[in-house]
């Protein structure tokens, strides 16, 4: 569904040069990613040493407006201060830039405890032991609380039930969420 929201809703592939921050890269979308984007194409990651650059997303070591695109999927389920790390994505990001900030959707509402710390009572909460929330639709106000305009994508917004199917895409993926950092005085679309 992230590749077929890249190619369709985005101006990634457009031919002009980027500079992008992929996050906890996954290997499917990193190869594609890294063929196409070539210089201006970064990984990193907090734990795995095959990324260009060990980054704790609450403290990016960049200056403000390094990246004309963040992507960042099913990630800030597993950071405790989300809202600072989404602070982040907005310092880092250039005016005009987007960025694409997915995390699982589990619940009705966003649940968390920041004083749970056992593995087996976060397992039993939020669904696996390193996670500390279960995200809910709220979580756009957080996005837009850090100061993005964000819309918000359904798999049905994209493509229908029969090409869904053949693509092997069922919903479950949860919406896309694209953050646009705002450009001052330009209204966005």
């Amino acid at each position: 569904m992230a590749w077929l929201y890249l190619t369709r809703r985005t101006d990634l592939f457009d031919g002009r040069p980027k500079r992008v921050l992929h996050l906890a890269p996954e290997q499917c979308l990193e190869d594609r990613l890294r063929a196409r984007l070539g210089v201006g194409y970064v990984t990193a990651d907090l734990l795995d040493p095959h990324a260009m650059e060990k980054m704790d997303v609450t403290h990016i070591r960049h200056p403000d407006e390094s990246f004309d695109v963040i992507y960042c999927s099913h990630v800030l389920e597993h950071v405790t201060d989300d809202r600072r790390a989404m602070r982040e994505f907005h310092r880092v990001l250039r005016k005009g830039g987007w960025a694409i900030v997915q995390v699982p959707i589990t619940a009705d509402r966003t649940i968390e405890a920041p004083t749970v710390t056992e593995p087996a009572e976060r397992r039993r909460l939020y669904g696996q032991e390193d996670h500390v929330r279960r995200c809910g639709p709220d979580y756009v106000q957080r996005l837009r609380e850090s100061g993005f305009d964000v819309v918000v994508t359904e798999l049905s917004d994209l493509i229908q039930g029969h090409d869904a199917v053949r693509m092997g895409l069922d919903g479950a993926a949860g919406p896309i969420y694209h953050c646009r950092r705002a450009v001052a005085g330009v209204p966005q679309q």
